[in-house]
């Protein structure tokens, strides 16, 4: 006696295969979505920033010492870092260039995270900007030059070391495809071309 199996396609997949499949999706799914939270989040960070400095809106920044007002957003930061970069970040203190790639680079590193656009170049440039500043900041010394404690609570690890991961990370899982313009980014004639803009 022969038995006569139905193909699968008939009656769909097997319920079992079927949860499965929309199981499977649904953390694929909260995962691109809170990517792009933090994506949003992060952006956000640098933008304010801009802005803070920008016209002094009370925060890190006084409207007297805003760079609208003719203040340095970099020199405060830089005259008094400590550490092996301490002379050159000095020198650089107040220096118009300076200033002006600073502030650059946390409106380009806000707008792009934001618009979840050019991740690849921004984890690229974040970094680099990131690791400046960590040399500045200089976690791994327990005391400033003048002898006073340096407060560092990790001597590898802070807030800049952080945000340049999560810079890659965004940049590696595509994240501005979720609640940006990655996927409108990413069709552009020169974008498609040219997959380092990506």
């Amino acid at each position: 006696m022969s038995v006569r199996h139905e193909p699968e396609a008939a009656h769909g997949p097997h319920p079992r295969a079927r949860s499965a499949g929309e199981n499977g999706a649904e953390p694929a799914d909260a995962g691109a979505k809170a990517l792009a939270a933090l994506r949003i989040a992060l952006g956000g960070i640098f933008l304010w920033a801009f802005l803070d400095k920008t016209f002094g809106l009370g925060y890190a920044t006084r409207a007297e010492t805003a760079w609208g007002n003719g203040g340095s957003p970099a020199g405060g930061y830089l005259a008094h870092v400590d550490g092996p970069m301490a002379s050159t970040y000095h020198g650089w203190a107040g220096a118009v260039w300076v200033d002006w790639l600073y502030m650059a680079g946390m409106l380009g590193l806000g707008l792009a995270l934001l618009a979840g656009v050019a991740l690849r170049v921004t984890a690229a440039s974040g970094t680099l900007m990131m690791a400046m500043m960590w040399l500045g900041q200089w976690p791994p010394g327990r005391e400033l030059s003048d002898g006073s404690p340096s407060m560092s609570t990790n001597p590898l690890l802070d807030q800049h070391v952080v945000y340049a991961l999560a810079m890659i990370a965004l940049a590696l899982c595509s994240a501005g495809r979720v609640w940006g313009l990655g996927r409108y980014w990413s069709r552009l004639p020169v974008v498609s071309t040219h997959r380092w803009l990506r």
